[in-house]
């Protein structure tokens, strides 16, 4: 599983962690039912998010089954979204496509497996043959793949020739994962919110992308392989103001969608997301100096944890959330609650 939207386990909303946790079991079980066991390897967080948005448009919530037990669950049974809900199928069609076009990214670059020629080739088998069963349950829900194939093809254009900014290289991104969200807005009825949800989409992709770009950079840098930011000359400061803007952006568009719940879109695309850019940039914005650690450790210990350094996930909430004698609740969150989730 990969993705940048992955709700605190320790912190979050129970009544956030159990749906999304339905849509994430739910988008592994459609992947196996309508792809095969070996296409659950494509499951991602992040596409998941589609499962939840065309739920969140819908006049009603989504059919639920109960799956089995799974060791990720600690062998428990739970409810999880049927695989023949729409909003299920077009996150397991873009997750194959997503997971089709790394595998053909990493063979461009001549990275991992997939870029060695014998031994990478059933992995790169395996990246056609879902590149065409995507393609096929695409056109049973009315998506047009070309917008994510031609997106994949441009985007490695765009880094042969070495695009002279940043988000000329996120660009493809950015009009794949529009085009994804729009959708929703179809599979649910709601055509009203398909320019809200294209905007969401498209800042959504470039964060994505820009984290993922962070995120890779040494390892990128140690192997000599292509990182985003090194070939446009792009600083890690640069690169978290591009993502602070367009999370503005995200929220602002998030906000302006006609929705029937709306607790676990916000927790996820505006809550989580910005979690996502917290999480990736706090290491490289602050000072990693071991000393500097330490003293903020002790100093944090010394206050009960009133005090939090800058590098804190806890820095941002209130005096409650920091303190380590008091109890997170919901208001605790990165993205607060509506009061109706009983978990506090």
């Amino acid at each position: 599983m990969f993705g940048i939207v992955r709700p605190c386990v320790d912190h979050s909303c129970a009544s956030v962690l159990t749906a999304w946790r339905a849509h994430l079991c739910g988008l592994c079980l459609t992947l196996r039912d309508h792809h095969g066991q070996f296409a659950r390897m494509a499951t991602n967080y992040d596409g998941l998010i589609l499962s939840v948005l065309a739920e969140a448009q819908d006049s009603r919530p989504a059919a639920q089954r109960t799956a089995g037990p799974c060791p990720l669950r600690g062998f428990r049974t739970t409810g999880v979204v049927s695989s023949g809900e729409r909003g299920a199928r077009l996150a397991a069609v873009v997750s194959l496509a997503l997971a089709a076009g790394k595998i053909r990214d990493h063979a461009a670059d001549g990275d991992g497996m997939a870029g060695r020629r014998v031994s990478g080739a059933p992995l790169r088998h395996v990246a056609a043959s879902w590149s065409v069963a995507a393609a096929r349950d695409a056109e049973s829900l009315g998506f047009d793949m070309t917008v994510l194939t031609e997106a994949v093809d441009r985007q490695v254009a765009l880094e042969a020739a070495a695009a002279p900014s940043l988000l000329q290289v996120t660009e493809p991104t950015e009009t794949a994962v529009a085009a994804a969200f729009a959708h929703t807005a179809a599979l649910a009825g709601e055509p009203r919110n398909a320019e809200s949800l294209r905007e969401a989409g498209r800042l959504f992709g470039r964060i994505a992308h820009i984290i993922d770009a962070v995120e890779d950079l040494d390892e990128d840098l140690a192997r000599g392989s292509y990182n985003p930011l090194v070939a446009t000359g792009t600083s890690v400061a640069e690169a978290g103001r591009l993502c602070e803007d367009a999370l503005t952006g995200l929220g602002l568009a998030v906000q302006d969608l006609e929705l029937r719940e709306r607790h676990l879109v916000e927790a996820l695309l505006v809550g989580e997301t910005r979690h996502a850019v917290r999480r990736a940039f706090a290491e490289r914005v602050h000072p990693t100096d071991p000393r500097r650690k330490i003293a903020a450790g002790i100093v944090t210990f010394l206050t009960c944890g009133l005090y939090r350094p800058p590098w804190s996930r806890y820095r941002q909430g209130g005096e409650k959330g920091r303190c380590y004698l008091s109890n997170f609740g919901c208001g605790d969150c990165f993205y607060g609650c509506d009061g109706t989730c009983g978990c506090s």
